[in-house]
């Protein structure tokens, strides 16, 4: 697995580079969003570690770019910053996950992980790994079947994350494609939140900031445009419920 690492703190992002690479990933590093944009543009990566301030484009205007070009892969966001409104905005740049700093080495490397099984290499159903390239002869991943969901009027094509209602195609990041199925996969059941967690998690740990809540808002704001009936609703206290109804 290759790791694109950008970052301005060079003592932070040497010790971070060691340490992933310990772990067995190999490890581009890039000081500048502009050397992040052009190492990110030149090659593959499985994930994409990205500081927030970065000298000369931020890693909000990397995550942009690469979106805008039809690149999936996986975003990490590292920052201090931590309100609301900042978790939505990295979001909605095409972020998957936001890590606060200072963080432990732990949990950064448990989101790597996290983060790396919603690569590429992983099948459509974003649970299960694809057969390694050992056992296949062309030395490319198998295609996965054709999956796609529907409730009520809101449909998503699980191969190429996408989502449809009402004519209109809704482009969906990786982590909202992971959400948005699994909501899709139950549709009128109370979802807890413990339950949505560990799911989107994989077990790992969740957040310490409420990038759940950032999530779903933004999920439902491109979902359920003005005068479209709302599909997530909150059940306060409890959780969420998927569907045309509340009840």
């Amino acid at each position: 697995m290759r790791i694109l690492l950008v970052d301005d703190e060079i003592e932070l992002t040497q010790s971070l580079s060691r340490a992933l690479e310990r772990e067995g990933y190999q490890v581009d590093v890039a000081f500048t969003g502009g050397d992040g944009l052009q190492l990110a543009a030149q090659h593959q990566y499985d994930l994409l570690v990205l500081d927030w301030m970065l000298p000369e484009s931020s890693g909000l205007d990397v995550c942009r770019e690469r979106r805008s070009h039809g690149d999936r892969t996986p975003v990490l966001f590292l920052t201090a910053k931590d309100t609301l409104d900042d978790r939505v905005l990295g979001l909605d740049a095409g972020a998957d996950d936001y890590l606060v700093k200072p963080f432990e080495l732990r949990e950064l490397l448990a989101r790597v992980r996290a983060l790396l099984r919603r690569s590429p290499y992983f099948d459509a159903s974003l649970d299960s790994p694809l057969e390694s390239s050992s056992n296949n002869p062309s030395n490319s991943p198998p295609p996965p079947p054709a999956q796609r969901l529907q409730v009520a009027d809101l449909e998503l094509d699980l191969d190429n994350q996408l989502a449809y209602r009402h004519g209109r195609t809704i482009d969906l990041s990786t982590k909202e494609l992971r959400l948005l199925a699994y909501f899709m996969s139950h549709p009128g059941q109370l979802l807890s939140h413990q339950q949505i967690h560990e799911h989107l998690w994989d077990g790992d740990s969740p957040p310490s900031s409420n990038v759940l809540a950032a999530s779903i808002r933004l999920l439902r704001r491109k979902l359920s445009i003005s005068g479209e009936t709302p599909l997530i609703h909150t059940v306060y206290g409890k959780g969420y419920r998927f569907g045309d109804s509340a009840s």
